[in-house]
């Protein structure tokens, strides 16, 4: 049975603490291969073949060149025709990235960037980005900027057309520099000058809660995440408490070794995660053996900006029956891309797999949904002011056996 505490609004924990790889990009298995692309893969097809397909295009390109009233620099033109291949594959997670974009999105795992601080995602239905959390203390907080804004206009340019890499070209910059940004609250439009400034990110965060319940946050899947895992257990002292909660909401993924890692803490053996892939060939990843050897009740929390690598480890956690997952319907990424830099310093990025959970579920646009779910609805910093983290709350109950009590007027349990 499937128990869900409908919440009237949304009140996000000022603990969000997501790096910008979760505003301007939902990413997964990153990997460490590096390739040049050829101007001729391995497609199967012949010269003769490649050269009749792009005739067309050799053609326009000397079109243009030759008769178009102004002149448009070779750089240009070429990123224009890559950028127009990779969107040829009707593929929201596969791209062409400018060396900016591409540079921008290799830095995010470093937990470190020059920015404003907002945690967004993409409305599906209009394709508006809009502001769904707020880095503690970060400057888009001190100035005013409230969850639900949508992003309208940043330095004279309109943006409501715009892809997330494309938003975090604009917004980013050197730290001490101001960006004006252009936000629609409702139907107000409100104008806003933020001075960027450099923030750090911790990757995980660690704490012991009341009830002797242990508490770590993990932001994303970098190169360290397993280590500051291992670190952070550690200090918390684990299996001294009387449960674990692991907070994976707002984590976009990163790296698939990583998630793999991750997952192994919590899998002592099987099966962690299987590849797919277009020739029907598939990979299957086990736990490596590096259990943490977790004696006590686990809670994973997860929300609808959980992603990708965070839906691998949840899904994988809830396949092998160790932990309690919790919280909202996870974002549904069930794709591996890869990354693959170009001579240009820009970058591909190419959807190459699928990943399914152990019990050989596919969760792309389903997500992973929860043992326990919670949903809420977005509410204004002002209204969560006095307010407990729900989820939180909830998984404390789900540790101890008490009773949840929310501060909220209505909860009501579905099958």
């Amino acid at each position: 049975m499937k128990i869900s505490f409908d919440w009237s609004g949304r009140m996000r924990s000022l603990l969000i603490v997501a790096t910008l790889t979760v505003v301007f990009f939902v990413g997964f298995a990153m990997g460490n291969q590096r390739a040049i692309l050829q101007a001729q893969g391995n497609t199967g097809a012949s010269s003769e073949e490649v050269a009749r397909a792009f005739e067309a295009f050799w053609q326009t390109f000397n079109l243009i060149q030759d008769q178009y009233i102004d002149d448009v620099p070779l750089e240009v033109l070429a990123e224009g025709a890559t950028t127009g291949m990779v969107e040829a594959l009707d593929d929201p997670f596969s791209g062409y990235m400018n060396p900016e974009t591409f540079d921008n999105l290799n830095s995010d795992l470093s937990g470190e960037f020059e920015g404003i601080g907002v945690v967004i995602h993409t409305i599906e239905d209009t394709g508006e980005i809009e502001v769904i959390g707020l880095l503690k203390g970060a400057p888009a907080q001190g100035a005013g900027i409230l969850p639900g804004d949508i992003f309208t206009i940043v330095d004279g340019t309109d943006v409501t057309n715009v892809d997330q890499s494309e938003l975090a070209v604009l917004v980013r910059g050197p730290e001490g520099t101001p960006v004006n940004i252009i936000m629609r609250r409702g139907t107000e439009l409100i104008d806003f000058e933020i001075v960027r400034a450099r923030i750090t990110v911790p990757n995980v965060e660690s704490e012991i809660l009341d009830d002797n319940i242990g508490y770590i946050r993990m932001n994303q899947f970098s190169p360290t995440a397993r280590q500051d895992l291992d670190a952070a257990l550690n200090e918390i002292e684990v299996n001294d408490r009387d449960g674990l909660i692991f907070d994976l909401r707002d984590n976009p993924g990163g790296l698939l070794s990583t998630a793999i890692e991750i997952s192994s803490a919590f899998i002592e053996s099987g099966t962690v995660v299987i590849e797919a892939f277009s020739d029907d060939n598939e990979r299957v990843y086990e736990a490596n053996g590096n259990f943490a050897n977790i004696d006590v009740p686990i809670v994973v929390l997860v929300n609808e900006a959980s992603a990708s690598a965070s839906e691998l480890v949840a899904g994988a956690l809830q396949d092998a029956g160790v932990a309690t997952i919790m919280g909202e319907v996870t974002f549904g990424k069930g794709t591996v891309q890869q990354w693959l830099p170009l001579v240009n310093d820009g970058g591909v990025r190419l959807t190459i797999a699928r990943w399914l959970t152990p019990e050989r579920r596919w969760i792309h646009d389903q997500g992973v949904t929860p043992d326990i779910i919670i949903d809420w609805q977005p509410m204004t910093l002002e209204d969560y002011e006095g307010f407990d983290d729900p989820q939180i709350l909830a998984a404390l109950a789900q540790l101890t056996g008490e009773p949840i009590v929310f501060p909220v007027p209505e909860v009501t349990e579905s099958p």
